[in-house]
């Protein structure tokens, strides 16, 4: 990998044939240099092929990032197959809950932009799960990706796309490799699309903080997810307005939500005026 163009970007799946129209669509490199494992790249792009199951997965994401991760806040994507008892085979899904079935522990992905897919929950075991005994996806990574990705950036930025590979009318022992990169191919467009939103979002994040964005979280109580939305209007309302000054005088708030709901109401009167 070229230090020069750092990866912003980190996509990993398990498998060669989930990784090969991902490789071809965005034209990523072979990187020979990494031994430990496939690793695929272009400039703003890192691809990782970890192996099956949990314990290659949080190895992959953690030497990969290691190695490679220089922005501040990278986008880390987990892209593969899963099974489910009913859902029909070659359907998209972003998870927005992962169970660990072993020890139990949930996680829930922030998701700050609307899904261009369906969301549902995402079991995670050590083993397949052939008899579909749970109304959830089921795959074998999903929350060591997390759960190691967590360690590297916010949680709002890594996201597990899932295809539905089997189901009790095709068990995942039917599975070929063809068909499994035929699924992935089919929704390149929607994962570009998860990409462009996670990278706005990151760019978001990253941006310098807006002159009032220290005041007004001293002055008002604001959660982690609330102080983003602060930031990215506050950004907003500089870019619309060429830098006008927002008038706060004689405001009264009781909480960050009304200083948030007085912003995008500014933001959009500022907007029909344009």
């Amino acid at each position: 990998m070229n230090p020069q163009n750092p990866s912003q970007i980190f996509i990993y799946t398990a498998l060669p044939c989930e990784a090969k129209p991902l490789v071809a669509h965005f034209g990523l490199k072979k990187d020979t240099a990494v031994q430990a494992f496939a690793v695929y790249a272009n400039d703003g792009i890192c691809l990782t092929v970890t192996g099956l199951g949990k314990s290659a997965m949080a190895a992959g994401v953690a030497y990969t990032q290691a190695l490679f991760a220089s922005a501040a806040q990278p986008v880390m994507l987990n892209i593969g197959i899963a099974g489910h008892k009913e859902y029909a085979l070659g359907t998209l899904f972003l998870a927005d809950k992962i169970i660990d079935r072993d020890s139990g522990r949930n996680h829930y992905p922030p998701l700050l932009f609307k899904s261009p897919c369906a969301t549902a929950g995402l079991q995670t075991a050590s083993t397949p799960q052939l008899a579909y005994d749970q109304p959830y996806l089921y795959d074998m990574e999903a929350s060591a990706f997390y759960e190691t990705a967590s360690r590297f950036c916010s949680g709002e930025l890594i996201q597990c796309l899932k295809v539905i590979s089997d189901n009790q009318g095709s068990p995942a022992t039917n599975l070929q490799p063809k068909q499994v990169s035929e699924f992935i191919a089919a929704h390149i467009p929607g994962i570009e699309s998860v990409i462009r939103e996670l990278s706005a979002l990151a760019a978001v994040i990253t941006s310098p903080e807006p002159e009032l964005f220290k005041p007004l979280t001293k002055s008002y109580r604001f959660s982690a997810n609330e102080q983003r939305q602060l930031k990215n209007q506050l950004s907003r309302w500089r870019v619309l307005t060429d830098g006008q000054p927002l008038k706060l005088e004689g405001m009264a708030f009781n909480r960050g939500k009304d200083v948030l709901r007085w912003l995008e109401l500014e933001i959009n009167k500022t907007d029909f005026r344009l």
